[in-house]
């Protein structure tokens, strides 16, 4: 009996669930539909206890009758967590694997997917820059939620994080320190801007536009694992119609591409399979 009752609750908070996510594409147009469900109940249940809402369908009516909570919800639901430099590892395969193909190019493009962290692009500018390469590379940085691309977009992070992000830079083969990359007033520090000169900030959903451009490199990191085996395919077809031959794709070693096809249009160039190269 008592396993009857919690398989009805579980019934019940599923259908709320999915008439919350309904009503928000509805309302706002933002899918969350076919995002993987049991990190996304982690995120709306943090909701729930941030805003002392009881149910699903509680905080399902908040956000269709409060527009900021509906901005509260959207942010809350497309933000992730990111640092300067995390996963040395993977920034240092960044240095020794792709930076020899993007220089190859006469004028590289990259594509920064999702891009709704400043530490991200600042991450990847001052990678180019020791590189030598960054002042012929054009960066495309996107975001489907707007204020989050914003704040991306101000190349600003917190002073305290340069000292705490120091040792992840060294280890992915940082060449000066990390402070010299930014201009530092009290307590803010600010990409300095001849490494903000060469990004193009724009709105884009990966989950419903088209390719808009042919690149070497895609980035899109952290986010592939909050979807759905669907909508992660989609995202991988637009992905690879987005590469140049031969063109690299990095993403974090938790977004493993397994489903086909995309086994043999991409070949794993790194131990961790967080970098990839289109190979068909």
């Amino acid at each position: 009996m008592m396993g009857n009752l919690l398989d009805t609750r579980r019934s019940l908070e599923d259908l709320e669930i999915d008439l919350l996510l309904e009503g928000v594409y509805q309302q706002y147009g933002f899918d969350f539909r076919g995002y993987e469900r049991a990190a996304l109940k982690i995120k709306l249940n943090a909701l729930l206890n941030t805003h002392r809402i009881a149910t699903f369908s509680g905080l399902q009516d908040r956000i269709m009758h409060d527009p900021e909570m509906g901005d509260i919800f959207l942010r809350e639901l497309s933000a992730r967590t990111a640092g300067l430099f995390d996963d040395p590892e993977d920034m240092k395969s960044l240095r020794e694997i792709t930076i020899p193909w993007l220089r190859s190019h006469p004028s590289p493009k990259i594509w920064m997917a999702e891009c709704i962290a400043p530490e991200e692009v600042c991450t990847l500018a001052i990678i180019l820059a020791e590189e030598g390469i960054y002042d012929r590379t054009h960066i495309f940085a996107t975001g489907a939620n707007e204020s989050l691309l914003r704040k991306a977009s101000t190349g600003g992070v917190a002073f305290q994080k340069l000292s705490e992000c120091e040792e992840n830079y060294r280890k992915s083969g940082g060449k000066e320190t990390l402070s010299s990359h930014f201009q530092i007033s009290g307590e803010h520090a600010m990409l300095m801007p001849q490494l903000r000169a060469n990004i193009t900030w724009a709105q884009f959903n990966l989950q419903s536009d088209a390719s808009f451009n042919e690149f070497h490199l895609i980035i899109c990191r952290r986010v592939l694992s909050d979807f759905g085996t669907a909508l992660r395919c989609r995202i991988l077809h637009l992905f690879h119609d987005s590469l140049s031959m031969f063109g690299q794709l990095s993403v974090d070693s938790a977004s493993k591409i397994e489903p086909w096809p995309f086994s043999y249009c991409f070949r794993p160039l790194t131990p961790a399979n967080s970098l990839y190269k289109r190979i068909t």
